[in-house]
């Protein structure tokens, strides 16, 4: 019988954690920038920005004729700016820089300036776009991002050219965000189906109800399609909803939060969190189902190897899943079934998902796949699926462990900078393309087979093996008139 690893569940706090960050100090200045002189206080070169005023970070981001900042400065300024200013502000604040330090509201031009400024903006434009396209929802932000190309392509036509690219890409992007969301929507409304009225087959043979060995007996294909649909779900979770989730009032911006004109986005994540759970109560039912004890076994067995594949995989969230469905009280308790299981191979599973150490055994798998992932030739080598809750709750502590701001009323940048690291790596996880080819049916009984409540699962294994104390007979009771006499 198994021992309980992990609850499924997102946002509890795992005992003995502490982020390995240290806060920048209180009372710590920022230098300020120097025209033609701002990479030294970026990233790469030079001694990096542990705290800024927001204005001198603002000011960080904006090129010149001889000025670029660092990629990484980029990508974590754009990531944690919106917790103190909105997107369509911020690049209002950009685009006014750029005017004023390029002379761009001055007729005529200095065209041989602006061609050597050009590219850098169409550069920063292009980053943003291509990496938090979410942004550009907002008609303001296209129209800021139109104004300041429109200022520079009177010197170069080509610029004209550059724009439309962008723009056309940056539409596509936008679609292909509003199909994720409308399919999740449909995957939802389907995967919301709870049949409790599924123990009341226990006792009619033949079967009525499908089960999972009816549609694919194969772990390994299995864990293929399960993997398929951690990609997918990875692939529409834009960086920008895990700052998102936890979003706050910026206490230097009055009595509203920072995103007060726009709505709070984090649709992609939450579904994430949903298939997670899924998973689990998936796993459970499937195996409470059985009428008897053998196939319940077999049940077992079967998803066991599923989750050792997993494993081999690189997909730890759906392992995970698997894992915490069956050790749920339900299923744990079925002391009968177990026994008649093989389970070696999965308390060497549970053995790698130990909480203990702040999940050191999985934490030490993880980075093994990453570095395969880093050094792969072929897409199956490269997949890393981290066990989500876990990273979602890194990142809780993160923002919880450090303040955003310092008493001096600067951002604490070497907060945002790890911030900016573990949301990046899960950005290069992301991208991987699934190698395994999709089958319909499994995915289909993935997305839509009912599923037990709690109460339902706990019904279904006081039927297949009875309660051991009075207050489990108590509650087989009472649940046997509430839901069996509902079917």
């Amino acid at each position: 019988m198994p021992q309980t690893v992990c609850s499924g569940t997102m946002f509890t706090t795992p005992s003995g954690f502490s982020p390995h960050l240290a806060c920048a100090e209180p009372g710590e200045e920022e230098e300020a920038p120097q025209e033609g002189s701002r990479p030294g206080a970026c990233l790469a070169d030079g001694p990096p920005i542990t705290s800024a005023s927001l204005d001198t970070l603002i000011q960080n981001l904006v090129p010149t004729t001889d000025y670029y900042p660092e990629k990484a400065y980029v990508f974590t300024f754009l990531l944690s700016a919106r917790l103190f200013i909105p997107p369509s502000e911020l690049l209002a604040r950009v685009c006014e820089l750029c005017i004023k330090q390029q002379q761009l509201d001055q007729s005529p031009l200095d065209t041989a300036k602006v061609r050597k400024f050009g590219p850098k903006i169409l550069q920063l434009l292009t980053e943003w776009t291509e990496t938090f396209p979410s942004d550009f929802r907002d008609e303001k932000m296209v129209g800021h991002l139109k104004d300041i190309i429109h200022r520079i392509a009177a010197c170069d036509e080509a610029y004209w050219k550059t724009m439309n690219q962008m723009l056309q890409k940056l539409n596509q992007r936008l679609a292909l965000i509003s199909q994720g969301e409308e399919s999740i929507v449909k995957v939802s409304l389907n995967a919301s189906s709870i049949s409790d009225k599924l123990v009341a087959f226990k006792t009619k043979p033949p079967p009525i109800q499908k089960d999972m060995l009816s549609i694919c007996n194969d772990p390994y294909t299995l864990a293929q399609q399960l993997t398929h649909i951690e990609l997918e779900h990875l692939h529409h979770i834009g960086p920008e909803e895990f700052v998102q989730a936890f979003v706050q009032k910026d206490p230097l911006d009055g009595t509203q939060p920072c995103f007060s004109d726009q709505k709070k986005k984090t649709t992609n994540l939450e579904a994430y969190v949903r298939w997670f759970n899924r998973l689990c109560y998936l796993v459970a039912t499937e195996i409470c189902l059985p009428a008897k004890k053998k196939q319940r076994a077999q049940v077992i067995e079967f998803f066991i190897d599923v989750a050792r594949e997993c494993f081999n995989i690189g997909n730890f969230n759906s392992l995970m899943a698997i894992i915490s469905g069956m050790n749920m009280s339900p299923v744990s308790r079925l002391k009968k079934t177990w026994a008649k299981a093989k389970t070696a191979k999965f308390f060497i599973l549970e053995h790698q998902m130990d909480p203990t150490g702040n999940f050191y055994n999985y934490r030490t798998a993880l980075r093994g796949a990453a570095h395969r992932s880093q050094t792969a030739n072929s897409n199956r080598e490269k997949i890393v699926i981290p066990f989500f809750s876990l990273l979602i709750k890194d990142i809780y502590f993160l923002n919880e462990g450090c303040a955003n701001r310092l008493p001096n009323g600067h951002v604490n940048f070497e907060k945002f900078v790890e911030l900016a690291r573990q949301v990046g790596e899960f950005m290069t996880w992301k991208q991987v393309e699934c190698p395994f080819e999709e089958d319909q049916a499994i995915l289909h009984y993935l997305h839509t087979a009912p599923i037990f409540s709690e109460d339902g699962l706990y019904l279904a294994s006081y039927e297949s093996e009875s309660p051991e104390n009075q207050v489990e007979k108590d509650r087989w009771k009472a649940l046997r008139s509430n839901i069996m006499g509902k079917t």
